[in-house]
């Protein structure tokens, strides 16, 4: 098999979708749905339509999450959207060019940051809290330096700041599992998100098997395009000057594995320092997926957090 062939394949296995039939709706309810069965819907801002899923208990100020590399409206743990629904309005959405929503892929993390802020107001929302993981970490970073009023509270998993140690060799890294994942027929994340002990492996399984619950109406396979422009977004993102988080007094809570090989955990920790008004939890024998893995226990610190 060529090189190109390779990429292309794990392309496939890196998105988690099918072909089916995507159902779309421009009005949606957020209804009695479960994030296997919420529907699709739509809203266009900068000339893009942005596909996003919207559920819960609805609210002045909604909780939208930030999704990581290559990651599509289906790459969310479904225990943790319907966790929070439970107690709040929630919101995923793809990235410009990710999945459904149209146009090119943003070739820097301030620009998918501003198209955040862009999705966000065409929802028509002054204010909202966020949940984000990995590189929707470093997009939520480069929102509050736009427009910090948006914001309400923030929780950072598996995440670090501009210029943190070893961001910028998640390219690396992210290549040499993908193909791990290629030789041994397993999704990628399986490698890149926990820990490849017994405990870890589990975790793995598990919670790829969660990705799976919702079988039909799943979101547009991601392209191998969005791969590379966003890992050299993150390149150069690892590679500058870190910003000045202390001026944000918003509540922040910072979570991770205690084995992050993506984002190394003393990322965290960076993190949780640069601002003025933060928590940390890390929870031991796990990954850059410590939340996936710790779903209930990291529930039980992020649904107060969330709600008080």
């Amino acid at each position: 098999m060529s090189l190109l062939l390779m990429i292309g394949f794990v392309s496939n296995i890196f998105s988690q979708t099918t072909n089916s039939e995507i159902m779309t709706t421009s009005n949606a309810k957020s209804g009695n749905y479960s994030y296997a069965t919420v529907p699709t819907q739509f809203v266009e801002a900068k000339g893009i339509k942005f596909a996003y899923r919207s559920y819960g208990k609805e609210g002045d100020i909604p909780v939208i999450y930030f999704n990581h590399l290559t990651a599509n409206l289906d790459n969310c743990d479904p225990r943790i959207m319907d966790a929070i629904a439970a107690e709040r309005q929630i919101i995923s959405f793809d990235y410009r060019g990710v999945g459904l929503t149209t146009g090119e892929q943003g070739t820097s993390i301030p620009d998918m940051a501003k198209d955040a802020i862009a999705f966000i107001h065409a929802l028509g929302y002054k204010q909202v809290d966020i949940v984000a993981f990995s590189m929707g970490g470093f997009i939520t970073q480069e929102l509050l330096l736009v427009e910090p009023t948006l914001v309400r509270k923030i929780i950072l998993a598996g995440t670090g700041p501009r210029g943190g140690e070893g961001v910028s060799d998640v390219v690396g890294l992210t290549y040499k599992d993908i193909f791990k994942g290629i030789l041994t027929f397993r999704d990628p994340k399986f490698y890149l998100f926990f820990t490849q002990n017994k405990v870890g492996k589990e975790a793995a399984r598990n919670f790829l098997k969660r990705l799976k619950e919702r079988t039909v109406n799943r979101d547009k396979k991601v392209k191998l395009s969005v791969l590379k422009k966003q890992l050299k977004a993150i390149e150069t993102w690892g590679h500058e000057t870190p910003a000045d988080l202390s001026v944000f007094k918003h509540p922040v809570l910072v979570a991770n594995g205690d084995h992050d090989r993506m984002v190394p955990t003393p990322n965290s920790y960076d993190l949780a320092r640069r601002f003025t008004n933060s928590e940390i939890v890390i929870y031991t024998d796990s990954g850059h997926g410590g939340i996936f893995q710790y779903h209930e226990e990291f529930l039980k610190k992020a649904i107060p957090f969330l709600t008080k």
